[in-house]
């Protein structure tokens, strides 16, 4: 049987191979039967899978295991799903190349981690430079594999710093259209501004987020890192309107109450990181959906977009 990728999976297919188990939850079907609801990954993309007339006895396999699995590709409300006729944990000795199966972003944390330092290094602002350095202290080496989203935008290992180090790269370009804008205040928001998510979402070193933590359930990374930032502006001996304006730009980065900032942004760089934000993820988003979508045809319907997504021929040799 012809080894495929997630991305590549087509209805009436049939599948046989290695998956990381991104979440698996044993449940009762209407006429009270237990089965397994799973979604399984690659580095291409995410796949729902049902496992039938389970045995109430078994284990169900653990979020962040890879598993084989064989069965037949089917659409159920609109959406692929794989219906699994057999299935086993990985063995020792399995040809599995976990590079295949985890979501990485497309540098090295060692890369995106210079950019994050020498930007740092780069500030004239005294008392920024030392908040953020501080910020980056607390979350450690947590930062080079931890992921910016559990399903969304950046959901890969390293996908934070992949979130924000592109971010660093807009900003730039707004700076040289908007020179007035402070620059170390700026750039400082766009590296601490979702670093409270290393609070909010439960994480293995694959990058694979199996769900919120009580902080994230409870309080959400824009309340954290708030309260992350004043304790690191307790240790680096920082007070007054840095602090403040930080704070600010953490609280209102996500624009509205709806998507849970209490303020909008209210001077230039906050209004500024809000849409750099907002850019990053989008087009992160419209990249994966695209690279899973074969060219000339529509996407499914994108939750997160509330829209389908077009992945144009661009050429009229290809049309």
């Amino acid at each position: 049987m012809e080894n495929y990728t997630v991305c590549q999976l087509q209805r009436d297919m049939r599948y046989e191979g290695f998956l990381l188990v991104r979440s698996a939850d044993k449940r009762k079907d209407i006429k009270g039967n237990e089965y397994v609801d799973m979604n399984l990954t690659d580095r291409t993309g995410e796949i729902n899978c049902k496992i039938w007339n389970w045995d109430a006895s078994a284990e169900v396999p653990e979020s962040g295991s890879v598993i084989k699995v064989r069965g037949a590709i089917q659409e159920y409300n609109g959406r692929l799903q794989l219906r699994v006729e057999k299935w086993r944990p990985m063995k020792e000795g399995d040809p599995v190349d976990m590079n295949a199966l985890v979501p990485c972003a497309p540098r090295t944390p060692e890369d995106m981690m210079g950019q994050i330092r020498e930007t740092v290094d780069s500030f004239r602002n005294e008392k920024l430079r030392k908040l953020v350095n501080a910020m980056l202290a607390q979350v450690g080496d947590t930062l080079g594999w931890f992921p910016a989203a559990q399903r969304m935008h950046h959901a890969e290992r390293s996908g934070l710093l992949h979130h924000t180090t592109d971010m660093l790269k807009l900003a730039e370009g707004i700076l040289a259209v908007y020179p007035w804008l402070n620059r170390d205040l700026l750039l400082a928001g766009v590296i601490i501004h979702d670093l409270g998510k290393i609070d909010e979402l439960k994480s293995d070193k694959t990058g694979n987020v199996t769900d919120y933590t009580r902080d994230g359930q409870l309080l959400g990374h824009l309340v954290r890192g708030i309260t992350n930032l004043n304790r690191a502006a307790e240790q680096a001996g920082v007070t007054g309107e840095t602090v403040v304006l930080l704070e600010h730009m953490l609280l209102s980065h996500h624009g509205e109450a709806e998507y849970g900032s209490p303020r909008p942004p209210m001077f230039p760089e906050a209004e500024a990181l809000h849409w750099i934000d907002i850019m990053d993820a989008r087009m992160n988003t419209m990249k994966g959906i695209t690279d899973k979508t074969p060219e000339g045809a529509f996407s499914e319907k994108i939750f997160s977009l509330d829209r389908r997504v077009y992945h144009p021929l661009y050429t009229e040799d290809a049309e």
